[in-house]
């Protein structure tokens, strides 16, 4: 077979447009891999994902491709919500399903509301210490490396906020025969949370133990499942048809308060230079007269000055 009937049997899909894509990431895949099956997709190499979620998890991950990934740095920041069972009575080396099963303790007296109350102090602003197979740096290397290679590994505990930890449902069920518990929670937490180590809290709290069992993630910051497509659904697109995304001034909505510009202060923005503040803290997606995103810009004092320019000048 030469070249040129390889090429035509395989083409290259058009280049999406600059935007962002809602994955529904799939059991089993890594979030590299999800990147690397976008790349083919919106025919660029310059694609890549706002929050790293766990082979084990599901749900949402948010794909920016080509300058759409300049913003992903801000919703990676933002709040998110999952979805979790929590299976209480027994403890794993990893505090989830991937890993290797430590102890089994009977759960049977375990009542629905102990486990409610042991959730109250799980919430709010609190001092978490995160998951040792996390992939925190320690002296320079990932924790979860150290781990694997037979270290004992010993994070600081840091700030989260956990908004929510509702307890859904509570189950019975038994490993080796000793009775244990299956928690589906809804946890509303702030970037940096790791919901193994709210198993492994909470099950520490209980007295028997936990580990996360099932993780699916629902939302991150504006962008929710019901606008996520699955792979096989993003797959299905045409060849010849380039990949649909949102636009990046629908992304930005979806992130940050907007602004919307005059003709001149697009164009002042479009060159770098600041515009007269509208009293609008933080970050503010600022939007052209034709619906495009001109730049973010941030407050400071009586001129809001561009963070990130996507307009041409």
């Amino acid at each position: 077979m030469t070249a040129t009937s390889k090429t035509a049997q395989h083409p290259r899909r058009p280049t999406a447009p600059d935007g962002l894509v809602v994955v529904d990431k799939p059991h089993g895949w890594t979030s590299h891999d999800v990147v690397a099956r976008m790349r083919r997709l919106a025919g660029t190499k310059k694609v890549g994902h706002a929050g790293t979620l766990d082979p084990m998890a599901t749900g949402v991950l948010v794909i920016g491709i080509g300058r759409a990934t300049r913003l992903l740095t801000y919703v990676v920041g933002a709040d998110k919500e999952y979805l979790a069972t929590i299976r209480l009575g027994v403890t794993t080396t990893t505090e989830d399903a991937e890993g290797e099963l430590v102890a089994v303790r009977d759960a049977s007296r375990v009542t629905r509301d102990a486990v409610v109350v042991a959730t109250l102090p799980l919430t709010g602003v609190i001092r978490q210490v995160p998951s040792a197979v996390s992939a925190i740096k320690v002296d320079g290397q990932r924790a979860y490396a150290r781990v694997r290679a037979g270290e004992q590994v010993e994070l600081a505990a840091r700030e989260v906020t956990i908004a929510a930890l509702d307890v859904l449902d509570v189950r019975s069920a038994a490993v080796d025969g000793t009775a244990v518990l299956d928690v589906d929670v809804r946890v509303v937490c702030s970037s940096g949370t790791y919901v193994r180590a709210i198993a492994r809290d909470l099950g520490e709290a209980l007295g028997v133990g936990g580990h996360l069992t099932v993780l699916r993630r629902t939302r991150v910051g504006g962008y929710s499942l019901t606008a996520a497509s699955t792979l096989d659904e993003l797959a299905a697109t045409p060849d010849d048809v380039p990949l649909a995304v949102l636009s990046l001034a629908d992304a930005a909505r979806a992130t940050f308060p907007v602004r919307e510009l005059t003709e001149p202060e697009a164009r002042a923005l479009s060159y770098g230079q600041a515009i007269v503040a509208d009293g609008v803290r933080g970050t503010t997606a600022a939007i052209g007269p034709d619906g495009t995103l001109v730049a973010l810009v941030e407050a400071h004092g009586p001129h809001a000055k561009p963070a990130l320019v996507f307009a041409p000048a």
